[in-house]
Parts: structure tokens; sequence; C-alpha cells
């Protein structure tokens, strides 16, 4: 089994992850989000889902609603 951790880091703007087997991910929120149309609300919804679940902002299939 692997374990996963994730956060958020709020003053580079960007997921990292980091896996128990050595691996660190980290994804720049601003570059994940370039060219991604949102209105102000799913702007919002899009920043809680980075801050309360970093781990769910890396599965693709999140932004087909947002």
């Amino acid at each position: 089994m692997k374990f996963i951790y994730a956060e958020y880091n709020m003053y580079h703007n960007r997921v990292e992850i980091t896996t128990f087997d050595g691996y660190l991910l980290r994804i720049d929120c601003n570059k994940a989000e370039d060219g991604l149309t949102t209105t102000p609300c799913s702007q919002c919804a899009l920043d809680a889902l980075a801050i309360d679940e970093p781990l769910d902002i890396c599965n693709p299939s999140i932004y087909r609603w947002i």
C-alpha cells in the first residue's frame, strides 16, 4: 500500500504531493488553470477545492463541473 500526502502551499500557489516512496509532485495552480474559463462562483469553488481537498485537484474529471 502506498501512502500519499498532499497540501496546498499558499505562498507559491501550488499543490504539493508527497509519496512515502520519495516522490514529490508540485502542481502550479496558475499554470494548471491557464486557459480555464471560470465564473466568480466556480473560481471560489476551485480555490476551496485546492485548499480543502488537494488530492482531488489532480483529478481532471472534476474540471467538468467547474
